[in-house]
């Protein structure tokens, strides 16, 4: 028989990890090993007990749950985050590039947290309905480079498909989980490489070339 799912439950409020600790715990071959109301308690915690599954809220005080995603994996990469938060806006995408293998929403059912822990446990990358809807749109409406955009990076792209959304300088930085400085170094080249002076001439140009 093999051996349950260690996982780790990070979460500020205590109630709410007593509730979701008693439903893992009644599960077959999942096993709550461990809790932490921060994202510094959870690095910590982590490296101590060496869970399989660390379920990960957001909004926490002090580190928060991108940030402690993102020391996790890197320290720990073997250990699959699935985080499980009230957010369904940007947060999805910076959780993901920090490292996290699924993303879902408080609101889902018992059964959907309990397959998504298990999935995520398993090696594989799950989003809950909404938060997949999300980014099915998101991908969708971002066509293929072509024309002068060609000649962007990839990360060039996505800092322009974002600026293209009226996104800030902060909120990119927050998206990508990247530095403001990388942010406005990115918008440096992408300036350059489509030879505008500004934001505004870099969003027609994108426009012109087919991005929304």
């Amino acid at each position: 028989m093999p051996a349950p799912r260690r996982i780790l439950i990070v979460d500020d409020h205590s109630t709410f990890r007593l509730g979701l600790t008693a439903l893992l715990n009644s599960e077959p071959g999942l096993q709550v090993v461990g809790e932490a109301a921060t994202g510094t308690q959870a690095v910590a915690a982590v490296a101590a007990l060496r869970p399989d599954v660390v379920v990960m809220d957001l909004n926490m005080p002090g580190l928060g749950g991108i940030e402690a995603t993102q020391r996790i994996v890197q320290q720990q990469p073997n250990v699959g985050v699935l985080v499980l938060t009230m957010f369904d806006d940007e947060h999805v995408f910076a959780a993901m590039r920090a490292g996290a293998r699924g993303y879902i929403l408080k609101t889902a059912q018992h059964a959907e947290i309990v397959r998504a822990v298990r999935a995520v446990g398993d090696g594989e990358v799950i989003f809950g309905q909404p938060v997949a809807d999300q980014v099915r749109t998101f991908f969708a409406t971002a066509p293929p480079p072509h024309g002068e955009l060609v000649e962007l990076t990839a990360r060039e792209r996505e800092v322009l498909t974002l600026m293209v959304r009226g996104e800030s300088n902060a909120a990119i930085a927050r998206i990508l989980v990247v530095s403001p400085k990388t942010v406005r170094n990115h918008i440096t080249s992408i300036f350059r490489k489509l030879d505008v002076a500004d934001r505004e001439q870099a969003i027609l140009r994108a426009h012109e070339s087919g991005l929304r």
